[in-house]
């Protein structure tokens, strides 16, 4: 087996049928990081002797005889934003550089209980707050493909780990196509759950012990290097824990098995108004003649009759509430909260169009991002679409309506533009289909080749 690109469920296969052992997968990935992380800096917070200890234990456990989790002996890092018992959890942001917390959050803590060994934790931009990886304690992460280029964010180490064997498998979180842009950079898959499928609880530090704010259009979601892997992770991680009171006790389902024959798929190659660069739209419009060639039902999207761009808007007065109600010191007067009603009222009328969208395909296939990996740069800067100077703002438009509608996308690979960059497409289903979804996206990848390896790795 090449270790350090086995899928998790090869992995956790091999330690059961005791072909490897916990610590043999342990250093393969330990090694893939001392050999290559330095240049990219995907990996920042790194707990070696802790998990080989932790492998020895799991190891010492398949020995004994004792009943094995789905992720048994399986190593993974984690985006530097969950808390984590005996590791730091810092989003970048100075203050919290030394910030240890009390117990794992609930993603971490049923990985741990699944059998996975946790070793290391990747980076991100400041207080997850950009869509580059980088950040004043750990500086930024260059994308797998071309170190020149970003890798994407929030969750930009998770996705360049994942892309260069640094862990098998990954957990970032998504509440402007977090999880999703950089995926689709760095050439792997990546899940955004619908809202309230996954706990939030602990996916943020939390040193004060505050209430806490970020209750809506945030999800976390895995990162891997297949569909299959996205399934068995997010089956692992979604549902209620008994601390995330907002998730309802709605049935995880297994990935299906689908014929594309049996699928209705709708495609836009970009949103009205939304920029989207001409290769990724192409790579879009020749897909969706492939599945219809295959026999699915493939037509345009009639999209929902929807000002988008205010969606975008609406999202970001949500957010902005959202952090305000988390910095009561603030001298500004808070916002009403007549308004946070009349804006979730708002709100509900994109869900319920989008549902019933949704109604009529089983999927919308549509952009991730406007472009492909872009060159380090100033937040805010332009950046080139087709030779033209688009606004930085909107370069998660597309992934970003679906974090303000809460609806689950997966972000796949589909091939590379003219400069061997990956190019990233989604798959966006009605509320809490993830698992249809995932079938979909490991039917099609016979059709794209699904996840490739960077040359250098």
């Amino acid at each position: 087996m090449d270790l350090a690109f086995s899928s998790a469920i090869e992995l956790a296969a091999a330690i059961a049928g005791r072909k490897i052992s916990a610590v043999e997968a342990l250093n393969a990935y330990l090694a893939q990081i001392d050999r290559h992380n330095e240049a990219v800096n995907a990996v920042v917070i790194l707990d070696r002797e802790g998990a080989l200890e932790r492998a020895r234990q799991a190891d010492a456990a398949q020995a004994r005889g004792d009943t094995l989790g789905p992720l048994h002996g399986v190593p993974f890092t984690l985006k530097d934003a969950h808390e984590t018992a005996g590791m730091k959890t810092t989003v970048g942001f100075p203050p919290f550089a030394d910030y240890m917390a009390g117990q794992d959050s609930p993603v971490v803590a049923r990985l741990k209980a699944a059998g996975g060994v946790l070793m290391a934790k990747t980076n991100v931009a400041t207080m997850l707050g950009d869509w580059q990886s980088d950040n004043p304690l750990f500086g930024r992460t260059g994308n797998p493909w071309d170190l020149s280029r970003t890798a994407g964010g929030s969750s930009g180490g998770a996705a360049a780990a994942v892309a260069t064997g640094m862990t098998p498998f990954e957990v970032g979180t998504d509440m402007q196509d977090s999880v999703r842009l950089p995926a689709a950079f760095c050439g792997v898959y990546g899940l955004k759950p619908t809202e309230h499928r996954v706990s939030l609880a602990g996916a943020f530090p939390n040193p004060g012990g505050a209430p806490r704010s970020v209750r809506l259009m945030s999800c976390p979601g895995p990162l891997a290097r297949s569909a299959e892997d996205l399934a068995l992770i997010y089956r692992i991680i979604a549902g209620p824990d008994g601390a995330d009171t907002d998730l309802p006790p709605m049935p995880i389902e297994t990935m299906p098995k689908l014929q594309l024959k049996s699928l209705r798929i709708a495609f836009a190659g970009a949103f009205p108004g939304f920029p989207a660069a001409t290769e990724i739209s192409a790579a879009l419009e020749k897909l969706a003649a492939q599945l219809a060639s295959a026999g699915a039902r493939v037509e345009d999207a009639t999209l929902p009759k929807l000002d988008l761009h205010d969606d975008l808007s609406e999202g970001g007065k949500l957010i902005g509430m959202m952090l305000e109600a988390a910095q009561p010191e603030l001298p500004e007067q808070p916002t009403p909260v007549s308004q946070w009603f009349a804006a979730l009222a708002r709100r509900d009328r994109s869900i319920l169009a989008w549902e019933r969208f949704f109604e009529s395909c089983d999927a919308l296939l549509c952009p991730v991002a406007m472009t492909t990996a872009f060159a380090h740069c100033k937040p805010g800067s332009s950046l080139k679409v087709d030779g033209r100077d688009e606004s930085y703002w909107m370069l998660p438009a597309h992934g970003a309506v679906f974090n303000y509608s809460g609806h689950p996308a997966v972000a796949f690979p589909c091939g590379q533009d003219s400069n061997g960059l990956p190019i990233g497409l989604q798959l966006v289903g009605k509320h809490w289909s993830e698992a249809k979804l995932l079938g979909i996206a490991a039917a099609i990848a016979p059709l794209t080749g699904g996840f490739r390896r960077p040359p250098a790795y």
